[in-house]
Parts: C-alpha cells; structure tokens; sequence
C-alpha cells in the first residue's frame, strides 16, 4: 500500500495506477497489498522507460492544446496528496481555466480514438477529486490527450455521480486491505492470460 506522510501523521494512500489495477482485477489489490507479492516488471523497465521519454518529449510545447482548452495558468507534474481521500498521485498538467474552474490534462502516448478510454476517464476523475480537494475550487472537467497520431484531445466530464463511483473504487481498495478478504477475480479470462499473478491466483 502507498504511503505519504507529513510532519504530523502518516496516513495510507493509493496511487490511480494502483486503483486503475484494482479496476483490471481486484485480485491486484489482495496480492499486492495483503499478500504483499510484488509484480515482477524488471523486464519491463527499460520498455517503459523509453516509452516514457518519448512521450515526455512528445508533450513538449503544447500551448495550443492549452488554449483551445481556455487555460490561462498551468503547473505541470504536479505532486497532490490528500489524507481526507487517501490518494496521492502525480498530475501531468494542473490547469486554471478562463471561467474560474480547474482541471487535470492527462497525456497518452497511445492511438487517438473517439471516446476516451473507461480506464482514463477513471484516472481524470481521480485527478479532479485530488485538485478539488488541494485547491479548494470547482473542477467540472478533465482532459485527455491522445498524442501518438499528432494531438486529439477529449473532454472527460467531472459529475457527482462520477465522483462518487470513483470514491467508491477506493473505498472498496481499503476494505480489501483492511478485512485481507479475498475478491472475486475479474470476469474476463484475457485479462487472466496477461497476468502477473496467473500461476499463483487460485
């Protein structure tokens, strides 16, 4: 489990990527986090990490995305953390917007599509609570940038509904952790195929 402390206290925290993990398959949480069985990526490093720069360098000189969005102030990887949500994560772009609202810009190296992603919707919603909560002003939406193809940005909508069932993802991390119940694995086979975990999840 993440950990992020202050002067004051430490207190348990999740990342998005572990709640996106939780999402592919709430096993990730129980091995990881109960179990403590960590994912074995070694091989993966220097794939990741060269994908990495690349998409660093992509991103590079992005204004026009920023004002076609109508930002007029912007901080970029920014570190957020808030005990009260128990999440922390770092944000590609934190963005103040001409109307008085905030949002997160999330950029992925990855094909542009029509419709974001369920799994970077997810990751937005994350990121608007932690800049709602850090800020103390509205976030209505959320951006994503699809960049491998040139640039395709799409809205992501910030609602109470979506808020509250992104809550509820954590909600349900820590309820794992705490009880150290075993979950139901996820409904799709594919996704056991790709697993780290396939030759020890019963």
């Amino acid at each position: 489990m993440s950990e992020w402390s202050d002067d004051t206290e430490t207190t348990p925290m999740v990342t998005p990527s572990e709640v996106l993990e939780h999402v592919y398959c709430p096993r990730f949480t129980w091995f990881m986090n109960v179990q403590h069985i960590a994912q074995h990526e070694d091989q993966r490093y220097k794939v990741l990490r060269g994908r990495e720069v690349h998409r660093r360098r992509s991103v590079e000189n992005r204004d026009y995305l920023r004002r076609r969005i109508g930002a007029t102030r912007r901080e970029t990887e920014v570190y957020l953390a808030s005990p009260r949500l128990r999440l922390r994560g770092i944000v590609d772009e934190v963005l103040w917007l001409a109307d008085g609202t905030m949002a997160p810009l999330d950029y992925k190296y990855t094909p542009r599509r029509e419709q974001v992603f369920k799994t970077h919707e997810t990751q937005i919603l994350l990121y608007a609570m932690l800049i709602a909560e850090t800020y103390e002003l509205p976030v209505e939406r959320g951006f994503v940038a699809y960049i491998r193809d040139g640039s395709h940005l799409i809205e992501v909508p910030v609602t109470p509904a979506g808020i509250t069932q992104t809550q509820r993802l954590v909600d349900e991390i820590f309820d794992i952790i705490e009880t150290g119940r075993l979950p139901a694995r996820t409904r799709s086979p594919l996704r056991c195929e790709d697993c780290c975990y396939k030759n020890i999840c019963a």
